[in-house]
């Protein structure tokens, strides 16, 4: 018993001493996050009142659509010490799941018989996999701070992550509105750990989009008002995925083959000729998501949608959600008999919202069979 007390004070003693050196604090959170998968790590400051502005005028002009929550919390998104006391250093930690070349995107958008999902939902959902990460790495901070409480984030609290992350040296935020590294492009999901842990803060990004607009020119809605400036009303993904109504009439034929999300504006940037592919085996494509034929996708039944995508981001669309959007996918798609049949076998049976957009779609092909 007296040799495990003596351990015991000899560790404490350790770590005290290691408490009065953030710097050696740091390189071992830097690798301790290596260890678990994450490929960038930085730590920022928590003044962002630049970004804070602009976050209130993007409120004011209602860019959020009916995403409420972002208005909600008040000034908690961007201060990070209001979220939670005592925070003074935010640590943020990158994780790439690039796994579909430009190519292969691009000639996925021109099979119109195909739902094309957006690159980061084709796996199992990252919230789970990066926190259970991120627990590890709490576990080891908490021998060296006293901050207590739920200081780890993945799109789980309003937090201004992408603006932490750039002070945090992991990217600049783009023309599209997304962390863009220099040499590692901007397919990759954000972490943050708050602490109260004096940690040197590493050197804010510069930004490199230049005189670049190839992001805004290809967005099929036009949803950039101005560079750095997205209205999410016009966004397919929001439309897709936090919209729970109807799509405006006069957006569904932009949304092509997308039942999922968008990857337009990622695509095309220069810096994603960088791309780092997935080193996480969980964050690999399931092969159930990959190029399926829209009827094959719209004829699955709740079960069936349940059991599939129980365990991915896609669950966040909602079964309604999901078949409204491949109704639009099949008006926009090349008149077959399968897709009219599917769309058929389906009339009437839905709820008022999927019906309206079942009728729309037959409506597509009847005009394109008149023609």
């Amino acid at each position: 018993i007296l040799i495990i007390i003596l351990c015991l004070k000899i560790k404490l003693s350790q770590r005290k001493k290691m408490a009065q050196n953030p710097n050696a604090i740091k390189t071992l959170i830097h690798q301790w996050s290596k260890e678990l998968g994450f490929d960038g790590f930085g730590v920022a400051g928590i003044e962002i009142q630049k970004d804070e502005k602009h976050l209130q005028s993007w409120l004011d002009r209602k860019f959020h659509g009916s995403m409420n929550y972002m208005e909600k919390h008040g000034l908690k998104r961007s201060r990070p010490d209001v979220l939670l006391p005592g925070t003074i250093r935010v640590i943020s930690l990158k994780m790439h799941y690039f796994s579909r070349e430009k190519d292969q995107a691009l000639a996925l958008l021109k099979k119109n018989e195909v739902g094309y999902i957006a690159n980061y939902a084709v796996s199992n959902d990252y919230h789970q996999i990066i926190k259970e990460r991120l627990k590890v790495i709490i576990a080891k901070i908490k021998d060296y701070s006293e901050l207590q409480g739920q200081n780890y984030f993945v799109d789980s609290a309003p937090v201004l992550e992408r603006a932490l992350a750039r002070n945090a040296g992991l990217g600049w935020i783009g023309k599209n509105t997304n962390l863009i590294h220099n040499s590692s492009g901007s397919w990759f999901f954000l972490a943050e750990i708050f602490t109260d842990i004096p940690l040197p803060i590493d050197r804010s990004s510069i930004n490199h989009c230049g005189t670049c607009s190839a992001c805004i020119d290809i967005c099929p809605t036009q949803a950039f008002t101005m560079p750095y400036q997205l209205d999410a009303r016009k966004c397919i993904s929001y439309l897709t995925i936090e919209n729970k109504k109807s799509i405006a009439v006069e957006l569904r034929p932009a949304i092509g083959n997308r039942i999922f999300g968008c990857d337009d504006c990622q695509i095309i940037c220069p810096f994603n000729k960088f791309a780092k592919k997935i080193e996480i085996s969980d964050l690999l494509p399931k092969e159930e998501l990959l190029s399926q034929p829209l009827e094959q996708l719209f004829l699955w039944s709740e079960k069936e949608w349940d059991d599939t995508t129980q365990s991915t981001a896609l669950a966040r669309a909602g079964y309604d959600g999901w078949l409204r959007n491949i109704a639009v996918a099949l008006g926009n798609a090349r008149t077959t008999e399968r897709i009219v049949d599917a769309l058929r076998s389906r009339n009437n049976q839905q709820s008022q919202m999927v019906n309206e957009h079942i009728y729309w779609a037959l409506e597509q092909h009847q005009k394109k069979s008149n023609q």
